[in-house]
């Protein structure tokens, strides 16, 4: 017969519940875990609440609280009576965290699916989800494509969650192709560029060029309701780089300066942290002299729309060419006359005619001519000149005495006001630029108002949008009238006849303010801008003699510095710049 032993019993002398750890041994892993507190009065509850997932039990968890305690004893808005568990509030190795799992859910719809019997349901009717924020509040939730959308939070002009997955996958090209043989020099995030400071005295006027018309005052007196048509001039304005302006070219020869550039370039640099756009600046070192250039038929040379808005208009997605992988080409089923490429030639378009438009060149007034007539002007042109000056300025860039460190900078103004003193002495300058309505219901408006019917009554409304969904844009003009010693700046406000139709527009309104209260208004530091101008500065002066280009990446706030060979650029196709101006042209007709 077999027998029988019974099994050890080890004793906890020092009392309490389970074995002593003093027999335990030393290879066994929960040896050092307490036992969770625990109480007979625990009970089992519901283990997925999707309405407390959102609201308390969230809270509770991530306290190490269970569920039926949450914030205030409250959990689903009723109230649990009875004794608290013992134990429940003691922070212990059982507690579960879901932070990973979090990382990976996507809440699709927060919405109860129904009032439970007998209950209420956790939603009170008429306030919506408490995330849902004033929007929701308003009207619940209804029923969009693909997903549900809250009807208070959606943008005007938008459809919020129609293909948000897209959006994020969605990249831009660079703005200049990046060969594998050009040496990446510096690397500088657009932080670090917002905290550089360099405070700039008053320029030096060097000479000037060109013939101003008086600015017409009637611009001024337009109204929704009296809209003037946008009309197309034929005139000539000249947009030369800075190594091809031949009065640069004596004043370097002169060692007037150390860094040679315009405005246009100037105020994308100064401006740099609030670019999204891609942008490149050709930089050339000749000894002790810097030049900062423009490629021909590159970003400087057209006007962007919305830029910093949240959904910022978008080109066709790009697929690889299956004769040649590592070619891109349009996909063919979204040509659109909102595509941001298609945007920012019909602003260009609209940007030069209203400022041919808008000044008077039949006297009286009389136009007036600068010291020296236009430089750019050959002996062999026909068409008539644009109004316009060239102002050649020069600011001090030194931080000491000792140092000598200028740059030389070719500014333009579009006009002058009738008697506001002498233009050729920088009296009553005036710059002009214009803002273009596309169609208020379209991908990429960024929540802008219907200019026609918000624009008289609540003109603070459509300038707080604009100054949102254009910041670099108004940025760059402010820093560019800034720079010329305007006195004012004149912005029209621009919009199609027909938002299907971008050949005709009309003006609706304009708007003038002084360049330093405009820049104040949009929040620019011009301390911060001449900081990151002599920063870029003493990064090329430590560089050899050669070419560089500064490149703002396309999907991300940095700019890189590359060495590049000395004939890069200067052998290329005149047929991308005859392609854009063709395009161009197309636009305008």
């Amino acid at each position: 017969m077999a027998s029988f032993e019974l099994p050890p019993i080890h004793d906890n002398p020092d009392g309490g519940w389970g074995p002593s750890t003093q027999n335990l041994p030393d290879r066994f892993k929960f040896k050092d875990i307490p036992y969770a507190p625990y109480s007979k009065s625990d009970k089992l509850g519901r283990f997925a609440d999707w309405n407390d997932l959102t609201g308390d039990s969230r809270q509770a968890a991530t306290s190490n609280l269970p569920a039926s305690q949450g914030a205030g004893g409250r959990s689903g808005g009723r109230r649990r009576d009875g004794p608290q568990a013992f134990g429940s509030g003691t922070a212990n190795a059982f507690a579960y965290f879901h932070v990973e799992d979090e990382a990976s859910f996507s809440l699709v719809d927060n919405k109860a699916a129904g009032p439970r019997r007998g209950g209420a349901s956790s939603f009170s009717r008429g306030r919506g989800s408490a995330r849902g924020g004033a929007g929701s509040a308003r009207g619940g939730w209804q029923r969009g494509r693909g997903a549900f959308v809250p009807r208070g939070g959606m943008q005007r002009g938008g459809r919020r969650g129609w293909r948000d997955w897209e959006k994020n996958s969605r990249t831009r090209e660079s703005s200049v192709a990046i060969s594998p043989q050009w040496q990446m020099l510096e690397e500088v995030e657009f932080h670090r560029l917002a905290k550089l400071r360099l405070d700039v005295e008053e320029p030096e006027d060097l000479d000037t060029f060109g013939r101003l018309y008086p600015y017409d005052k009637v611009y001024d007196r337009i109204t929704t309701k009296t809209e003037k048509p946008l009309q197309l001039v034929d005139r000539i304005k000249y947009n030369t780089t800075t190594s091809d302006d031949p009065v640069i070219q004596q004043l370097a020869s002169k060692d007037v300066a150390t860094v040679y550039t315009t405005d246009v370039i100037l105020s994308v640099l100064m401006c740099a942290p609030r670019s999204v756009y891609p942008w490149d600046i050709v930089i050339v070192r000749e000894g002790n002299k810097l030049f900062l250039d423009k490629r021909d038929g590159g970003p400087f040379d057209t006007v962007t729309v919305n830029e910093n808005a949240t959904d910022p208009p978008q080109d066709p997605s790009t697929a690889a060419n299956p004769n040649n992988p590592a070619e891109k080409v349009a996909q063919p089923e979204v040509p659109s006359i909102n595509s941001a490429t298609s945007l920012s030639l019909e602003a260009t378009y609209i940007n030069q005619n209203f400022g041919f438009q808008s000044v008077i060149e039949t006297p009286p007034p009389p136009a007036i001519d600068l010291a020296k007539p236009n430089p750019f002007y050959g002996p062999d042109e026909t068409e008539p000149l644009a109004s316009c000056g060239y102002r050649y300025r020069v600011f001090d860039l030194g931080v000491t005495e000792d140092e000598d460190i200028k740059i030389c900078v070719r500014t333009e103004v579009d006009a002058y006001v009738p008697g506001q003193g002498n233009p050729q002495a920088g009296h009553g300058l005036v710059t002009i630029r214009a803002l273009n309505e596309f169609d208020s219901r379209s991908q990429g408006a960024g929540g802008a108002p219907d200019w026609r019917s918000k624009l008289d009554s609540q003109r603070g409304a459509v300038v707080a949008t604009e100054m949102k969904n254009n910041s670099c844009k108004l940025a760059k003009w402010a820093v560019q009238s800034v720079l010329a010693g305007a006195e004012l700046l004149k912005i029209g406000y621009v919009s199609r006849a027909n938002p299907r139709d971008n050949t005709r527009h009309v003006i609706l309104s304009t708007a003038s303010m002084r360049p330093t209260d405009f820049a104040a208004q949009l929040n620019v530091s011009l301390s911060n801008g001449w900081g990151i101008v002599r920063t870029v500065t003493d990064l090329c002066m430590k560089m050899p003699e050669g070419k560089y280009v500064l490149v703002k990446d396309p999907n991300r706030p940095v700019i890189r510095l590359y060495a590049v060979p000395i004939t890069e650029f200067t052998g290329e196709d005149e047929e991308d710049a005859e392609a854009f101006e063709g395009e161009e042209h197309e636009s305008a007709n």
